[in-house]
């Protein structure tokens, strides 16, 4: 009854709020994500998507044939196996800011900040960690795949591709991966106004806990 009345009261709470963000955050970075590493694309990777690829690519890539379809195929596998890395570690960063917060609007619902106030500055800690943190895994996200990009590998590919006039296999980030690095910025600043806002509350609790002491 009123126990359970209290608790979804915390779903409305602007902390709740701002951590069902961060799920939300947290999903769309796991997807870009596997967008950017979920298949080794190109020769490889679009006969088997069918459909409007077949056409927009040629159909059955008749400008490929001997060699060439065999060194775009070793390409391709090669290229993926560089940028593989790099989205699994994405993928699991996505996947930790998409579990942590569930857990926190766990906590929260569960009333545990009310019955040991502490546990908002620990919470507090945590989020300014992941924000701060969030600044150097762009960095080494956006380096590492930058590197990929300019490799010998990914220049080949690119200029085997273009030589049989197809398009779409430019050496650069695609929307997908600048996609998850502004999702990390948005992120980190959800972060920092979750941390402000576990500040405020613990306050706020603080000073209930203290009136009946007072009276």
């Amino acid at each position: 009854g009123s126990l359970e009345r209290r608790r979804c009261l915390y779903l409305h709470t602007g902390r709740a709020c701002c951590q069902m963000m961060e799920v939300l955050l947290g999903a769309l970075i796991l997807v870009c994500s596997s967008v950017s590493g979920g298949s080794a694309g190109g020769y490889t990777g679009l006969p088997a998507l069918g459909g409007i690829y077949y056409y927009q690519y040629g159909g059955a890539y008749s400008g490929f044939s001997g060699a060439d379809g065999e060194r775009a195929q070793q390409l391709d596998q090669r290229f993926y196996l560089l940028k593989l890395p790099i989205a699994r570690a994405a993928m699991a960063v996505g996947g930790c800011l998409l579990v942590f917060p569930c857990v926190l609007i766990l906590v929260g619902v569960l009333r545990v900040p009310w019955h040991f106030p502490a546990w908002l500055l620990i919470e507090c800690t945590l989020y300014l960690v992941i924000a701060v943190g969030t600044v150097p895994a762009l960095y080494y996200f956006f380096h590492s795949l930058l590197s990929v990009y300019n490799s010998s590998v990914c220049k080949e590919r690119e200029q085997l591709y273009q030589s049989k006039g197809y398009q779409g296999f430019w050496c650069s980030l695609h929307g997908a991966e600048i996609a998850a690095g502004l999702l990390g910025c948005m992120a980190a600043m959800a972060y920092l106004l979750s941390a402000g806002l576990a500040v405020r509350d613990y306050r706020t609790v603080h000073e209930q806990k203290q009136k009946p002491l007072q009276l």
